[in-house]
């Protein structure tokens, strides 16, 4: 059983009121949303507080949850929509579509590096990524450190498929832009 259908799993048995299925989906989640929430603020406190009132929500609200294609990915939404909504309350609210200020910060955790080459690589390409806008950094992100498809970006990110496609595709452009006017590529 794949670990989606744990998810799936976890989640069913979560919305019939099992404690323990509750607390797994927690801790199986609580760094990961922790790590997408840091792209958008980097008060960590703030951070932890949305995960906290996304959970708590989840809880007083399973009955009325539907079943997800994809736990994660609603997780994922859920935070995103939490973050932005106390954000707003809070006047803090900085539109994602035209800030640069966003932070980005690459999961290099998650990965063995295996050279120093690889690594001095790494550092260059989180330069270039921190270079882009906010809404390109957060699609980067989510399509290649947290693998989702378009479908899901699309979701999460609340635009269309087709959007979430030139998104990308621009994202990507300007990386190889910034790429090849700092001489980067040049230096492997």
């Amino acid at each position: 059983m794949s670990s989606a259908e744990d998810a799936l799993l976890l989640w069913d048995l979560f919305k019939q009121g099992d404690w323990n299925a509750y607390t797994k989906l927690y801790n199986q989640y609580f760094k990961l949303l922790n790590n997408y929430g840091y792209k958008f603020t980097k008060d960590i406190n703030f951070i932890e507080d949305a995960v906290q009132d996304l959970f708590v929500k989840l809880w007083t609200t399973r009955s009325n949850l539907g079943n997800p294609l994809s736990v994660k990915n609603y997780l994922y939404k859920s935070l995103r929509s939490t973050l932005f909504r106390k954000l707003q309350s809070n006047s803090r609210f900085t539109e994602i579509q035209d800030d640069n200020s966003l932070p980005f910060e690459a999961s290099f955790d998650q990965a063995v590096i295996a050279t120093e080459q690889e690594q001095e690589l790494r550092v260059k390409i989180k330069v270039v990524i921190d270079k882009l806008p906010a809404r390109q950094q957060e699609i980067i992100y989510l399509r290649f450190y947290e693998s989702f498809d378009y479908e899901e970006i699309s979701d999460i990110m609340n635009i269309t498929i087709a959007s979430t496609y030139k998104l990308l595709y621009k994202a990507l452009h300007s990386v190889e832009s910034v790429f090849k006017d700092s001489n980067i590529s040049n230096s492997f």
